[in-house]
């Protein structure tokens, strides 16, 4: 039960301006969770889409890299693959929505011409280098969605902790001191008024 303030004016209008304060709050949160939520619903359309693409790229490029292990002897092609400098290239950056925070991910354009000879490497090694470059790629963007859809998932959840909190405990209290104060200060001026007629009629 909220602990009443003393009857006056002045506590009347104060608690009437948390409980208006306190309802657009709710209101300003309850739109945000929807935002968020809807935010999060795309990205997890999205992420089935690349899941669904990045395993039949990763089928393809493997079965390039089989084939290339087939036709070059495994040691070449491993030699070859590990004379690739480390990838460097990967940015995050932010973007947010309703205040919080999402990466994007973004690395250097693919390369055009690959750093290894055409004289020393087959078709298929060339199919495979591709492949698992797409592969790469996908795989950037399936990183930064379920980065995405987690920090959507907290914030949800948190927001509406807070949407809870305000229309379940905050907004009752004092909708329960507006009520308390105001029929209190009715009373008093009832009585007043009482008072003041006895008043009267006594003179």
């Amino acid at each position: 039960m909220a602990k009443i303030p003393a009857p006056t004016k002045g506590n009347l209008m104060a608690a009437q301006n948390t409980l208006r304060l306190s309802k657009q709050g709710y209101e300003m949160l309850d739109k945000k969770r929807n935002i968020l939520i809807r935010e999060m619903m795309s990205l997890i359309d999205k992420a089935k889409e690349v899941e669904a693409s990045i395993e039949e790229t990763f089928h393809v490029a493997y079965m390039a890299l089989e084939s290339a292990n087939v036709m070059m002897g495994c040691e070449k092609v491993y030699n070859i693959a590990h004379s690739e400098e480390l990838e460097d290239s990967i940015q995050i950056q932010l973007r947010s929505v309703m205040g919080v925070e999402l990466p994007v991910i973004r690395s250097a354009e693919e390369q055009l011409q690959p750093e290894y000879s055409f004289y020393e490497t087959t078709s298929a090694f060339d199919e495979a280098f591709v492949k698992f470059l797409k592969a790469k790629e996908l795989s950037i963007k399936l990183a930064e969605i379920e980065n995405s859809v987690y920090r959507l998932a907290i914030n949800i959840k948190k927001t509406q902790k807070r949407a809870n909190a305000l229309k379940n405990i905050t907004i009752p209290n004092y909708e329960e001191i507006v009520k308390s104060i105001s029929e209190a200060l009715e009373e008093k001026e009832r009585e007043e008024h009482t008072r003041m007629k006895m008043i009267k009629k006594d003179k």
